[in-house]
């Protein structure tokens, strides 16, 4: 498995049905040296059989590009896999039980790792406390991250672990003390531990049809060594590429370990789930405004140490107050070094949830990337939903505003934060088109552009992401139902299987339906994944 992938084939697929704006009835593409060489009908296929080292029947299945992630967290989201998974539980009761039968059966692990509670949704709203789960490990160290992972709960022996003093409160810890808790328990993960998760990780993603997938790392989030380690794995693993960003407001750094950019999880804030992202008004079921980790002029120092170094700038922002902070900064830093060199930058957002118009605006002004996660409002969004509670009705109504957004032609890019929402990338489409507020939603071409082309855009790389003659071979093969071409109406879903459109359909993600399932992932023309039985 760690080998180099072969040289990719020169490869003709055919009989099937090709996404390309090349060509909207497309029905056959052809692949050589890692690029997409040709796409057309299938009449015209038989000219390129013979000169191929491999032919693909298609079978009627639907070709598109391989979708990016623009936003993981890779050793995390493999270690979520393996290890304990709280999203189901019901109740501080049901999620203790998960604990106990967790415990026995790893005796000998030396730290236990969960993620996914969210007392938000449970009956009485509270998580377990530490007593409980001292009684529930046996006095083993234990880390169990909030589904948002900006708090945990943990247990006594993993407090015992951390260097310096933590407060040994029964509330979440949130801040600099779960940072530290977190370092502790993710330093007792072994290098071969780590590496498992990571290859877990990516063999989950090439399944799903994601080719690419942006990790966002930091000193606050894992370690350089992790960090690295995953940039190693990935390049000598065949599976999906791997985009580095590193968030530590040191530029050079960045660059060193081979990121892309010091950018990613630089926290200006935190998360509305553990009243941590930084508001302007008070939440509405907790007497204060959450936290502020970076103000307007340290992002301004970033954004101009970056742009003057070449590298991107990012920062996390998802309370109206941090996103505030972000505009000012980039603006500020604009009137330094000049609005073309910033615009031509691509600074990224993360997340950027709360938006006024105003921020809208600065975003398309300063040339920022919104790299966001429509699946956070398919969990969180809606009348009854945690945004609800957190911020009242009428603000939880404005959050991830997708449309207006790309009305002001503010490019972007659709991730999952993983493992905070699953790898998911046609439920992530379904989320942006069919977001709680009508408002809000865009069509699911503009979905499926923001998941394939948009993570590739915001790398600053304008040729990928599609299925065009020269672009990267990364796409993947689907068995789904009837293509459909949704109508350009916001305020509701019509769908048109008239071919007259000269619009290349798309899977039908009306709520309820099953989504399309990969059976094929290739990156940069070899193939990453094949669905058993295929």
């Amino acid at each position: 498995m760690s080998e180099r992938a072969p040289e990719p084939k020169t490869v003709l697929l055919r009989r099937g049905e090709v996404h390309s704006p090349a060509d909207p009835f497309a029905t056959a593409m052809v692949v050589e040296r890692g690029q997409v060489a040709w796409v057309g009908s299938e009449g015209a296929a038989d000219a390129f059989a013979d000169g191929v080292d491999e032919v693909v029947d298609l079978d009627g299945a639907l070709v598109t590009p391989a979708f990016t992630d623009a936003h993981v967290h890779t050793t995390s989201t493999g270690l979520a896999l393996t290890g304990l998974d709280l999203s189901g539980a019901g109740s501080p009761a049901a999620a203790l039980a998960l604990v106990r039968d967790f415990a026995a059966a790893r005796p000998d692990d030396r730290v236990l790792l969960g993620h996914g509670w969210d007392a938000a949704r449970w009956t009485g709203g509270r998580p377990p406390t530490r007593a409980e789960l001292d009684a529930a490990t046996g006095g083993r160290p234990l880390y169990l991250s909030r589904i948002d992972v900006h708090s945990a709960v943990v247990t006594t022996a993993l407090l015992d672990l951390v260097p310096g003093a933590v407060p040994r409160q029964d509330a979440p810890l949130t801040g600099d003390a779960h940072h530290a808790v977190r370092a502790a328990a993710f330093a007792a993960v072994t290098s071969a531990q780590r590496a498992a998760a990571q290859r877990t990780a990516l063999a989950h993603a090439a399944s799903l049809g994601i080719g690419t997938v942006h990790e966002c790392g930091g000193p606050k989030i894992s370690s350089e060594d992790d960090f690295t380690g995953l940039l190693r794995l990935a390049a000598e693993l065949p599976g999906p590429r791997v985009l580095g960003y590193w968030a530590e407001e040191d530029a050079e750094k960045a660059r060193r370990l081979g990121a892309l950019g010091a950018a990613g999880d630089l926290f200006v804030d935190g998360a509305l789930g553990s009243h941590t992202a930084c508001l302007h008004e008070p939440y509405a079921d907790a007497g204060h405004t959450g936290a502020a980790y970076l103000d307007a002029d340290a992002v301004a120092a970033h954004v101009t140490a970056c742009t003057e170094a070449g590298l991107q700038a990012g920062f996390h922002a998802i309370g109206d107050a941090a996103v505030t902070a972000v505009v000012e900064g980039v603006r500020a830093a604009a009137e330094k070094v000049g609005l073309a060199r910033v615009r031509a930058a691509r600074h990224r957002v993360e997340h950027a949830e709360m938006l006024t118009p105003e921020h809208i605006a600065g975003f398309a002004e300063l040339g920022l990337i919104a790299s966001v996660q429509p699946a956070f409002d398919a969990l969180w969004g809606g009348a009854d939903g945690m945004y609800a509670q957190r911020l009242g009705a009428e603000r939880a109504r404005t959050l991830n505003p997708f449309a207006a957004l790309l009305k002001a032609g503010v490019p972007l890019a659709f991730g999952s934060d993983s493992p905070v929402t699953p790898l998911d990338p046609w439920g992530t489409v379904r989320a942006a088109a069919f977001h709680h507020t009508p408002e809000h939603r865009v069509s699911v071409r503009a979905a499926f552009t923001a998941h394939t082309r948009g993570g590739w855009r915001a790398i600053g790389r304008d040729d990928a992401g599609v299925l065009v003659p020269g672009a990267p071979a990364d796409y993947a093969v689907w068995r789904t139902g009837e293509l459909v071409v949704q109508a350009p109406d916001d305020r509701v879903a019509r769908w048109s299987t008239d071919p007259r459109s000269g619009t290349p359909g798309l899977p039908d993600l009306t709520p309820g339906r099953e989504l399309p399932v990969c059976l094929r992932t290739v990156v940069g023309g070899r193939t990453v994944f094949v669905r058993p039985g295929e």
